[in-house]
């Protein structure tokens, strides 16, 4: 599944963007929230959020950079977040959150960073809707893929595998057509791709393009 990133489009004509997404062949929206704290940048909020919501015809998939996500599952749930996933990092009670979070209606998600050992999701994998990987440092886009990578997803996927689980994995960050390829073969689900598809002179075939490549 391709996943646009909403944070890599033109925040002028953001509809015209949104209504793109719409018509191409991607599966998700993803929406990256920054705090300013937990990664050095500030992105958007709600009312953005909430705004897209009403236009969009296919989930959103928001991704909370933020510290003391908890605060705030009810606000993204009202703002009409489908997906939301919480950092591991910034989760003290990773499994009180993922619980309340799937109380709310939503599906659960972890992202983890590029230094964060996919091994400590192992004994909560079965309550994890998707792992959002982290392929870059968090907080900016158009950075380059870390290539060490692609072994995790691999880790991960085996974990996955090994306890039974139905999670995806969710690759974020230097998503490109030269390394799509590679990225689904080790296991991973969902691209995110942002600077990739926006700054296509052509948006709509380059989410074609990135989904030829899982079939």
């Amino acid at each position: 599944m391709i996943a646009p990133s909403v944070l890599s489009a033109d925040f002028l004509n953001l509809g015209r963007d949104v209504e793109m997404i719409n018509n191409s062949e991607a599966a998700l929206f993803h929406i990256d929230v920054m705090d300013g704290r937990f990664v050095p940048n500030i992105s958007f909020g709600l009312p953005v959020i909430k705004a897209i919501k009403k236009i969009a015809k296919k989930p959103l998939d928001v991704h909370l950079m933020i510290v003391e996500p908890e605060k705030y599952f009810v606000d993204f749930k009202n703002a009409g977040a489908d997906i939301l996933s919480v950092h591991y990092e910034t989760s003290t009670h990773l499994h009180r959150s993922l619980q309340a979070i799937k109380d709310l209606g939503m599906k659960a998600g972890v992202a983890i960073n590029p230094h964060t050992p996919v091994s400590l999701l192992a004994d909560i994998i079965n309550e994890i809707d998707l792992v959002c990987m982290m392929s870059v440092n968090p907080g900016f886009g158009g950075q380059s893929f870390i290539p060490h990578t692609i072994g995790k997803i691999k880790e991960l996927k085996s974990i996955i595998n090994a306890k039974a689980a139905t999670t995806l994995i969710e690759i974020d960050g230097g998503v490109t057509l030269s390394n799509a390829a590679e990225i689904i073969a080790a296991g991973a689900d969902i691209l995110v791709a942002g600077n990739t598809v926006f700054s296509s002179d052509n948006p709509t075939q380059m989410i074609a393009d990135l989904q030829k490549l899982s079939k």
